[in-house]
């Protein structure tokens, strides 16, 4: 018995790019539809939505009927916080605002099995299939099928993305141009030459030091993003496509006489 590997690593190995669709809500049926669609993997997120552990499991089941990756990104905290999403048999795990070498490696110890790291073992949960997985077979198969990303989206970040970069057990580096507009005190400005200057210099470090890497698409051509060494591509999201439904609706109904007629004066 094994592991489930993990599509987006195939992906990766291969040296092709994997998509990935973000999920801001937590019905296990919005991420059936998504992962029906083919993309690679789906982002829950606990970090800026109020999401249960139980919404997330049941999510990842969801994803995994069409054989698809979750990655969840987890909310600060203690190891449990972290390798909880793995136990439940997410593909990985995201880790916002990773700022240093040090935090790099202290993730690197909670959520990787020996001889990487002491995460502690269980074995009796969704990743192991319930005891069903060797402890041996488990702990080397977590340590080769499952994605442990840092988000770099931070000056800090980038000024210690080197050393962040030697940190073994680290798998993607994940870039979020939304948040490092921010921190430089340009937010939303996405494609200023700041921002895009990062985005490229994370892409050419991870490479040297042979991390993956990923970034949202955020308006850009996913030929770009390719180019400039980018794996993994969130290409939108749930929250957007329903706004964007319900825009169109909303401006086809404001605009229909029959049911807003003009006012006769």
């Amino acid at each position: 018995m094994n592991m489930r590997p993990s599509r987006v690593l195939a992906k990766f190995r291969a040296g092709r790019i994997a998509t990935c669709m973000k999920l801001n809500f937590s019905d296990a049926r919005v991420a059936e539809m998504a992962a029906g669609y083919g993309f690679d993997c789906l982002w829950q997120c606990m970090e800026h939505i109020a999401n249960t552990w139980e919404q997330i499991e049941n999510q990842v089941r969801a994803a995994k009927i069409y054989d698809v990756d979750s990655l969840v990104r987890v909310a600060r905290g203690s190891y449990s916080n972290m390798i909880r999403a793995l136990e439940m048999d997410a593909a990985g795990i995201i880790i916002p605002h990773v700022l240093s070498a040090e935090e790099a490696e202290e993730i690197a110890r909670l959520t990787r099995f020996h001889p990487v790291g002491r995460r502690p073992i269980d074995g009796g949960n969704a990743d192991a299939v319930y005891c069903r997985v060797s402890i041996q077979d488990y702990v080397r198969q977590a340590n080769e099928q499952r994605i442990i990303c840092v988000q770099i989206e931070d000056p800090e970040a980038l000024d210690d993305i080197e050393r962040i970069a030697k940190v073994d057990g680290i798998t993607m580096f994940y870039f979020g141009p939304q948040d490092f507009s921010h921190a430089i005190g340009l937010p939303g400005q996405k494609d200023h030459p700041d921002v895009q200057e990062a985005r490229r210099r994370v892409a050419q470090v991870a490479k040297r030091h042979g991390k993956f890497v990923g970034t949202s698409r955020a308006g850009l051509p996913i030929k770009d993003l390719a180019e400039m060494g980018y794996q993994l591509i969130t290409v939108g999201s749930d929250v957007l496509g329903l706004m964007n439904y319900w825009n169109a609706l909303a401006e086809e109904v404001n605009a229909n006489p029959l049911l807003n007629p003009p006012n006769s004066g």
